[in-house]
């Protein structure tokens, strides 16, 4: 690399601003005023304007107009040319000067209690050109904002998020680790990628509310322009920013510094959210600054960011830079947040490869579970480990991306794994009104299945839906019932169709998400009737379950359907016992049993009429008392409720008539055969499993085996480099050596001929 230094420049002759320098920049917008009162300020900070050659007026001390500071012209950053420019405007106060308020006593160090910030009361609200106010936004809105994060783990998630956008810029890998602030000893967070990075506008973009340019890219996941400053404030209170860029052309290198520091904004009593940066250029092998306004504005950010940064020096803060190749950002959180007991929220001590949280989102007990079962390990572990959760996070990784935590590759890893007897179904939206599809050619391939640990009734179930390639929602978790039932289910499907929540921790309630929802349980309730005999439950099939029941006789069919059933039943058994007596008369009056209706064999049964078929059914149910149920039975609520509705609509049924039980066949199995084949079945299973697990084990040992010898192959790899490099310095040794005692017996040999040739 080359060599790197930065190059002073000698200022623009600029007015001195009464021996108040400008200092920050503000991503909140400023007010303007006419160019015919430019000459007339004497004072106050000024304001600058980024994408202009000139600035306009800013804030004002003590009633007095800001004077206006010329700054360089750029492209990209602000509004088109025909509209009003974005406003970069600077503090109000001095950073070092901290305003007597209740905002400068210590800073709360817990996250959920850092909010309680009002800041200075007031405040001059100028009107800009045109009559329309500029709002503002107070520091106290990145807290606010930070809260949408109830979860730790996902605020990482979304610094990952950024990281993987930049493959398509030639990001090879995101890096997670811990570093120690050497100004107070406390640990930091370093997110680190070697993306094309940021230029200057980019950064401020970065910095600011609301601005993306991914929502317009394929593949990407970000796309609210929100995630960094929630995740980051969600994280610690303050961050630091360094970011190199090559350029579009791939020559017009650029380095910016930024730091977004809720501590500096808060002690110094800020009513507007305010953010240092500093931008350098490459010119030749030299970083010289870029002067947006002038020598002063820049010195003010330098001792702003110095101040409220972990760096002492600015050579230390440019060290951060020759950390990264030609290109990349590397972010530090610092203050990071703490729980009620004084402790960081993340724990950084439990595992050296890994970075978890305490607190309730610790469950000891789900942690011993996930050793005993290793295949449920990721349902038990991701809510507070950061390894496990970022192995799940996405379900596809480009295979040349790698994502470093503490030092150590995390391994993708894929739910479908960890199941068995897996089903797929596809499931396709609905059609919105009016018959118009809102999701042509999409769909969601749900593979569903049994988690391997099933058969211990580990109470693990949830579905893993995905969202472009991103997790949203970890096991969800769809049928709460009472029992056991829907235990050891699981699931994963990428739904495209549905959006995700601001925190990407959920999904926004819709209509669609509702239908998913309804269709998952529906899937899963059917996957257990079918499926829960294999893991050991009592077979579901043909029953129906006490929430099914419950659902059923709540809902408005059910009342309907009972109605028809009570009507029914009084239609068919009522006239039964009236149909003898009438039997009987009419026999009598027509000649009985050979009578011309009885001969013609009309009688009940005629053309299996309603009353011939509501007799049948009445057979059909009737039997002997004490008679064992026939195995049709099984099923008889659901033809029942089938014939009756077949009676109602006035469709003919064939005739079905009682059929007394027959015995059962002496040449069947008897009950000690069916017992002493389910003991044969048993132990063979038993020796299955024995060398299921042995080969199981046998396995894991061969793992660990390769990985013994990937690491041995790693450290011979680079013991031979070393051993190559040394070689090479020997043979460039001796081929000096060789060159130098050929040049000396060359010389040798000149001074003979030459003695040879005197004599």
């Amino acid at each position: 690399m080359d060599e790197i230094r930065v190059k002073q420049e000698n200022p623009p002759p600029t007015t001195s601003l009464n021996g108040i320098k400008p200092s920050v920049i503000d991503l909140c917008s400023s007010d303007e005023e006419d160019d015919d009162n430019a000459d007339n300020n004497n004072g106050g900070d000024a304001s600058i304007l980024v994408g202009e050659k000139r600035a306009r007026s800013g804030a004002t001390v003590n009633n007095t107009p800001a004077k206006r500071v010329a700054v360089e012209e750029e492209e990209g950053f602000g509004q088109s040319p025909e509209e009003e420019r974005a406003i970069v405007a600077l503090p109000a106060t001095p950073c070092n000067v901290v305003r007597p308020s209740s905002s400068s006593t210590p800073s709360c160090k817990q996250f959920w209690k850092a909010g309680d910030y009002e800041g200075t009361s007031g405040g001059h609200w100028e009107v800009s050109a045109g009559g329309f106010d500029h709002v503002r936004v107070h520091p106290k809105f990145l807290h606010s904002n930070a809260t949408s994060h109830k979860w730790a783990l996902g605020a990482f998630a979304e610094l990952l998020d950024n990281a993987l956008d930049e493959v398509h810029s030639g990001a090879t890998y995101v890096n997670v680790n811990m570093l120690n602030n050497k100004k107070d000893g406390s640990r930091m967070v370093l997110i680190e990628d070697n993306g094309g990075g940021m230029n200057p506008e980019k950064m401020r973009h970065c910095m600011s509310l609301g601005y993306s340019a991914k929502s317009k890219l394929a593949n990407t996941i970000g796309q609210y322009g929100n995630g960094f400053k929630t995740s980051t404030m969600r994280l610690g209170a303050d961050v630091i920013v360094f970011s190199r860029c090559p350029g579009k052309d791939g020559n017009s290198f650029t380095q910016t510094i930024g730091l977004l520091s809720y501590t500096f904004l808060k002690s110094t009593g800020k009513e507007d959210i305010v953010v240092p940066m500093l931008d350098y250029e490459r010119k030749g092998s030299e970083w010289s600054p870029i002067l947006r306004s002038s020598l002063s504005d820049w010195n003010k950010n330098v001792e702003t960011i110095l101040q409220w940064s972990p760096f002492s020096t600015e050579d230390e803060l440019l060290c951060q830079f020759n950390l990264m190749k030609q290109h990349g950002t590397r972010i530090i959180i610092y203050n990071l947040w703490e729980d009620d007991q004084g402790r960081l929220e993340l724990d950084f001590d439990t595992d050296p490869h890994d970075i978890q949280l305490r607190g309730v989102n610790r469950d000891e007990k789900s942690i011993s579970m996930a050793t005993q079962y290793p295949n449920s390990r990721h349902f038990l572990t991701y809510k507070h480990s950061l390894r496990s959760y970022v192995s799940i996070l996405y379900l596809r990784v480009p295979p040349e991306f790698r994502i470093i935590l503490r030092g150590r590759d995390v391994e993708h890893h894929n739910i479908v794994n960890d199941m068995m007897h897996t089903d797929q179904i596809t499931y396709r939206p609905k059609e919105g009104p009016g018959g118009q599809s809102n999701f042509a050619n999409m769909s969601a391939v749900v593979t569903i299945g049994f988690v391997k640990d099933a058969k211990h009734h580990v109470d693990v179930q949830g579905f893993n839906v995905y969202h472009k390639n991103r997790l949203i929602k970890p096991f969800w978790r769809i049928w709460n019932a009472a029992g056991s039932q829907g235990r050891g289910i699981i699931g994963v499907l990428e739904a495209d169709f549905v959006e995700p929540a601001h925190d990407k921790q959920g999904f926004e309630r819709t209509t669609v998400l509702s239908r998913l929802e309804t269709r998952l349980l529906i899937m899963q309730k059917t996957y257990w009737r079918l499926n829960c005999h294999k893991i050991g439950y009592v077979s579901a099939q043909g029953k129906k379950s006490v929430k099914d029941s419950e659902d059923r006789e709540s809902s408005p069919e059910y009342a309907v359907s009972t109605r028809k059933r009570a009507a029914a039943s009084t239609s068919f058994k009522t006239p039964t016992t009236a149909a003898e007596k009438f039997e009987s008369r009419t026999k009598v009056s027509r000649g009985g049993k050979g009578s011309v209706r009885d001969s013609k064999g009309v009688g009940s049964s005629e053309k299996n009429g309603k009353h011939g078929n509501t007799s049948s059914k009445f057979n059909k149910r009737a039997k002997p008392r004490g008679s064992p149920p026939a195995v049709e039975d099984i099923n008889s609520d659901a033809d029942s409720e089938d014939d009756l509705s077949g009676e109602e609509n006035g469709t003919e049924l064939p005739e079905k008539s009682f059929e007394p039980p027959k015995p059962r066949s002496t040449d069947s199995r008897t009950l000690s055969q069916l017992e002493q084949e389910n003991e044969t079945l048993k132990e063979r299973l038993n020796k299955k499993e024995a060398v299921y697990l042995l080969l199981q084990e046998e396995l894991r040992r061969e793992k660990e085996l390769r990985k013994k010898l990937e690491a041995e192959v790693q450290r011979t790899k680079d013991e031979l480099e070393e051993v190559k490099k040394e070689q090479e310095s020997l043979i460039d040794i001796f081929s000096e050596d060789r060159d130098r005692r050929d040049k000396e017996e060359e010389d040798l040999r000149n001074k003979l001929e030459e003695a040879r040739g005197r004599l």
